[in-house]
């Protein structure tokens, strides 16, 4: 399983010769400048909620690459309805995908289209593949669902928000790595505006003394699991 970090909280997923693209912020983020959506493979796009520093490019990259974009339901229909395919989910269910299987969990946020309209339930996702099994938070604030996580499922990686001001800061994200027993944490949704931008350094002592790993890649960079 290679997983590559676009900027923000997009994170591309190769796993069983399928691409997956989570949370596709592309074009208006200045830092990711050098990343050429036009180049992006995706037989699957899944959004963790409607904001637009999630969903931004997600029309225009599944109609370019035939994707189908897996969401809780009021998210997928929306991308229904402009001609995309689509799989839509809610809390607690699960799927069994070609690439393995995806359960949708819990997150505590908020979620609307750009124009203000209903977005559904923001949520969370799941993936078991290929021998190794990934949980991305999406935005979220600490919560004590992410204690059934490995429940049913051990992780490879955790892949959390820890920006703060909207989601959890990097003390809520180490909590969060010991709710969902994973040591192993990407960071995500951070230093894209001035609301959000850490320290880079004491973030990662900070997940050191609590004995976890916090990788903060470079955009474009990819790591393999």
């Amino acid at each position: 399983m290679k997983i590559t970090f676009y900027g923000h909280a997009c994170i591309g997923i190769e796993v069983s010769g399928k691409h997956i693209l989570v949370d596709p912020f592309i074009t208006a983020n200045p830092k990711a400048s050098h990343i050429d959506i036009n180049t992006l493979q995706a037989d699957y796009i899944l959004l963790t909620h409607a904001h637009s520093d999630h969903i931004l490019d997600a029309e225009a990259i599944a109609k370019r690459t035939n994707a189908v974009i897996v969401s809780n339901y009021e998210v997928a229909v929306h991308f229904g309805n402009k001609g995309v395919k689509y799989h839509p989910m809610n809390h607690g269910g699960s799927w069994q995908f070609d690439f393995g299987k995806v359960k949708m969990v819990s997150a505590i946020h908020s979620s609307s289209f750009p124009d203000g309209s209903y977005g559904g339930n923001p949520a969370g996702f799941v993936i078991e593949g290929e021998h190794k099994n990934i949980y991305i938070s999406g935005d979220t604030a600490l919560t004590m669902d992410m204690k059934l996580i490995p429940m049913r499922t051990k992780l490879d990686l955790a892949i959390l928000s820890i920006g703060n001001n909207f989601t959890m800061d990097v003390e809520d994200a180490i909590i969060a790595a010991d709710f969902v027993a994973c040591d192993k944490v990407l960071g995500v949704h951070y230093d894209t505006f001035g609301y959000i931008e850490i320290n880079h350094d004491q973030a990662k002592k900070k997940f050191f003394d609590a004995g976890k790993d916090l990788m903060l890649l470079e955009i474009g960079q990819s790591i393999d699991l």
